[in-house]
């Protein structure tokens, strides 16, 4: 029978604090500013450039200075080291950046609002001084208006995608809030936004694409048939302009081949612009995975960025309904070899830097403790620049009395009804709780990039072609999971994300790869239902339904643990006697598991509000505080050259709970956490 422990993570501070393991890499922008070299982030002194962060969305990047301060201070505790200002632009967000409270009604986009300007740049001086790096967003939620001299605005969409990127007048006005952002003088710093080193990335737009499925609107769909007439007439190109479906299904070349040069036309200009008024930290078009077409018009730019998320749900989500599937699967469970870790890889260059700006695996889906590990890992065996999960809140203060999953009363904003906070992770100890972890193993690189590395060619123009034939192959009869929008060389993704380092390239084949693949294939034998690293230090198995990582300062064991007995690691053994878990031990020195003093160790599985109910997967009753995690009761045998080492169990505010019984012998450290002084955190030292 399941057990149940409170364990509410506090608004304004984290139980443990490894903000000390980074010491010397305060304040953000010591290093100087970050610079692209080749398929990698480096800062100009030759550090590299590694990131574990989050995203703070709407009125969350507008806190009030006390807040700041604390959250700043919360996330370094948690070895958060940069994070992305999204949503800005949000006019549902109470304080957002043209309006900095409701009540008067704003008619024009093109002011920034002084106060909270102030609030942003007082959060960015706090996290700099924090060693926290800021990826910064221009376009995303911007609610264009007729005053702002923009033709049917009341029909646009927020952010106007995809006109935003056509229209003349929407092109000129994203420029001019460029310019007032990024030359706005930050009075807690002294410095421009251009002049900040701790602004160390940008995308020019957010999630939008010629090859989103969207209704039309007017006047700009038809300029936009017209202006596609006119480059089929200039090509002489014999093609019906004025009957084809503009958005959707993109089966045709020539249509395909106008998106590319648009898209990449409007990409350039934009890019030009900002390195032309001063703009120093890395560029990135978009984070769309629509087409291989938005692949190669994003080209040209710094570096890479993509979103993904492990079942996604949307709205009503609240009430756990799972529109994708019947069940919930875990990361340990999935078949499809990657976990749904191919989306990324549509927009992954082998020659670009590539950082993810968005992921989750949100709650109250039960197996979501799975995820911080495994995209920490992944990214270290990709070489990725790092992950920022979306997201940390969607409010300018979190408080201790805030729902899990739910931090509002209202059941929607702007009517999103998962805006109410099923992605916020800051109070969740199955999410946020593994951050240590994550962080430690990512700027780190604790697990080793793999020895092998694949090519995949991407032809925007037969992207059709190609999904239909996916449909047809997949194992299992899951073909409700390609979508037909998208460019689909899955099966060439498929597993082999989990194995080897994996990229995209377009025409030449970059240095470096190992092997290319032309054609849709299969790369792993997915009869054998598991994968394993080139470099033995990541596996998973969807047959035994569990996965570990295994490097020498980060070793963890995820999935359903119990049935598989034993778990044996390169110096650590593991066994679980509750079915559901992730245990995860990492050094909190430079020296490896077996040689340092000092270790975190944090068990953790389920997690929801107390009273919380469920009716099958789908939940009836949402609970209340305190947050409750399921006990996870283990056996620990740890290789250790430390005789002295202790266990000591913390608390939810930092507190030595109590010391767990432990044994050393023949340089093996055994100790058993569930039984007594029960928590998800341990600190096993030296004594």
């Amino acid at each position: 029978m399941s057990e149940y422990v409170s364990f509410p993570l506090s608004a304004t501070d984290m139980p443990i604090d490894i903000s000390f393991a980074f010491g010397d890499e305060k304040p953000a922008g010591k290093h100087g500013f970050l610079k692209v070299e080749g398929a990698y982030f480096k800062f100009e002194d030759g550090t590299p450039g590694r990131f574990w962060g989050t995203c703070l969305n709407g009125a969350a990047c507008f806190p009030e200075h006390d807040h700041a301060e604390k959250l700043a201070a919360r996330l370094a505790k948690t070895g958060i080291n940069i994070v992305r200002l999204h949503q800005m632009d949000c006019e549902a967000a109470t304080p957002n950046i043209f309006q900095y409270s409701k009540g008067q009604r704003v008619v024009t986009t093109r002011k920034l609002d002084e106060k909270s300007l102030d609030r942003v740049d007082y959060l960015i001086h706090c996290l700099k001084k924090e060693g926290i790096y800021i990826f910064m967003d221009l376009l995303v939620h911007r609610p264009f208006k007729e005053g702002d001299g923009v033709r049917n605005a009341k029909a646009l969409s927020n952010g106007a995608r995809p006109w935003d990127l056509v229209d003349r007048t929407m092109i000129d006005l994203q420029k001019e809030y460029a310019v007032q952002l990024m030359h706005h003088v930050n009075p807690y710093t002294g410095l421009a936004y251009t002049d900040e080193p701790a602004i160390a990335m940008m995308d020019i737009i957010n999630e939008s694409s010629l090859f989103c499925t969207l209704p039309l609107c007017e006047p700009y769909a038809t300029e936009l048939r017209q202006d596609f007439r006119k480059w089929l007439d200039e090509r002489n190109i014999d093609y019906d302009a004025e009957n084809c479906t503009l958005f959707g299904v993109d089966k045709e070349a020539p249509l395909v081949r106008y998106k590319v040069e648009k898209e990449k036309a409007y990409f350039d200009e934009m890019y030009n612009h900002l390195k032309a008024i001063g703009v120093r930290a890395p560029i990135c078009g978009t984070n769309y995975i629509m087409h291989a077409g938005l692949y190669e018009s994003n080209s040209y730019q710094d570096f890479r960025d993509s979103h993904a998320y492990f079942h996604r749900i949307w709205e009503n989500s609240m009430w756990g309904e799972f529109p994708e599937q019947k069940k919930l699967e875990s990361f340990s469970t999935c078949w499809r070899g990657d976990s749904g870790f191919s989306k990324l890889f549509h927009m992954r260059s082998l020659d670009q830097p590539f950082f993810v700006s968005e992921w989750n695996m949100t709650w109250p889906n039960y197996y979501r403790a799975e995820g911080p590990i495994q995209h920490a890992a992944l990214g270290c065996l990709q070489g990725f620049a790092g992950f920022a999960i979306h997201t940390y809140s969607y409010q300018a203060r979190q408080t201790d009395d805030m729902l899990l999953g739910k931090e509002t009363p209202a059941d929607a904003i702007a009517g999103v009804a998962y805006r109410e906070g099923i992605f916020s992770c800051w109070n969740d100890p199955a999410c946020y709780g593994l951050f240590y972890h994550a962080a430690l193993m990512t700027r780190r690189a604790d697990v080793a990039e793999a020895n092998r590395t694949i090519g995949i060619k991407v032809n925007a123009e037969r992207s059709r072609e190609r999904a239909e034939f996916l449909n047809k192959d997949l194992p299992d009869n899951q073909d409700w999971y390609l979508e037909k929008r998208f460019d689909r060389m899955a099966p060439c993704y498929y597993g082999l994300t989990e194995v080897s380092k994996v990229g995209n390239y377009i025409d030449e084949v970059p240095e470096g790869v190992d092997e290319v693949y032309e054609e849709p294939q299969w790369t792993i034998d997915t009869t054998k239902r598991e994968v394993l690293s080139d470099n033995g230090q990541m596996y998973r198995s969807w047959e035994k339904e569990y996965g570990w990582v295994d490097s020498d300062r980060t070793k963890c064991a995820y999935g359903f643990l119990e049935k598989n007995g034993t778990i044996e690691l390169s110096g650590l053994t593991i066994d679980c006697q509750t079915d559901f878990g992730t245990i995860a031990l990492s050094s909190l020195t430079d020296e490896p598991l077996d040689k340092t003093d000092n270790i975190l160790l944090t068990t953790v599985g389920r997690a929801y509000n107390k009273g919380a109910k469920f009716e099958g997967w789908q939940m009836v009753e949402r609970g209340t505080n305190p947050t409750q995690i399921e006990v996870i009761h283990a056996t620990i045998k740890l290789k250790t050259d430390k005789k002295e080492m202790k266990v000591y169990s913390i608390t939810p505010e930092g507190n030595h709970y109590g010391t767990v019984a432990s044994t050393w012998e023949d340089g093996v450290l055994t100790f058993t956490v569930g039984e007594h002084w029960r928590s998800m955190y341990y600190l096993i030292q030296e004594s």
